[in-house]
């Protein structure tokens, strides 16, 4: 079973919620982000969505686009978001998530992609932008590797396309606020 299955499984035993709070990687540095990442880590956090900066965040609102953009503008890429894990991730307690669009995955290769998460530590995926029709191949990767892919759910899904999204998602089902 995957870590972020297994924690959230441990907190269910316990009858307690998880706290999960996103940061954009690269705004404003790498630098301050691994400090937060820490300082996260440190105050409870039971697992860090870590947002990979993307020049097209559609499923992002405002403030998260605009920490992108600003993060894309000092350079921050995929790779150096990775580098910076890869550094940080052995100090961490609380699980990563990555939080990153389809397009660097494919660009990568599934495959590729997830070896390259697992190697620096990430146990867990959120892409946003891919729907539930398309996820089989994602899912096949990431199951090979140990990794949840948590799927998204609006509240405008109707009953039938919740289930079916729930019925694939790893870890857990990320309920979005607002469409």
């Amino acid at each position: 079973m995957a870590l972020v299955s297994e924690r959230f499984r441990d907190l269910r035993s316990r009858g307690e919620c998880a706290l999960i709070p996103f940061i954009t990687a690269g705004d404003p540095d790498l630098e301050t982000t691994a400090a937060a990442l820490r300082v996260l880590d440190q105050n409870g956090a039971d697992f860090i969505e870590l947002g990979v900066p993307y020049s097209d965040p559609l499923a992002d609102g405002p403030v998260i686009q605009a920490a992108a953009t600003r993060a894309l503008a000092k350079g921050v890429t995929l790779d150096r978001v990775l580098a910076m894990v890869k550094t940080l991730s052995p100090e961490l307690q609380a699980p990563l998530i990555l939080f990153t669009y389809y397009n660097p995955i494919l660009n990568r290769g599934i495959d590729q992609f997830m070896a390259d998460i697992v190697a620096v530590g990430v146990a867990g995926l959120v892409v946003p932008d891919l729907p539930l029709e398309e996820v089989e191949d994602l899912l096949t990767a990431a199951a090979a590797a140990s990794i949840d892919v948590t799927l998204l759910v609006a509240p405008t899904s109707p009953p039938e396309r919740i289930a079916a999204i729930a019925a694939q998602a790893q870890g857990f089902v990320y309920l979005v606020s607002v469409t």
